[in-house]
């Protein structure tokens, strides 16, 4: 089982946790503007179906 030589100091931990976080901050950021532009219906990143649903009675 791998086990660490020597303990990783307070600096390098929070560096690495604030890069974790950041990484997760620009996810949501980039999945929000999408789904705003989704919204908006000003999409130019992909391309996709849009099925509109008619009542047949």
């Amino acid at each position: 089982m791998a086990v660490p030589k020597k303990r990783t100091s307070k600096m390098k931990r929070n560096s690495r946790k604030a890069n974790w976080k950041r990484k997760g901050y620009h996810a949501a950021q980039k999945s929000l503007s999408l789904a705003k532009s989704m919204l908006k219906g000003k999409t130019t990143s992909f391309i996709y179906s849009i099925e509109t649903e008619t009542p047949e009675e």
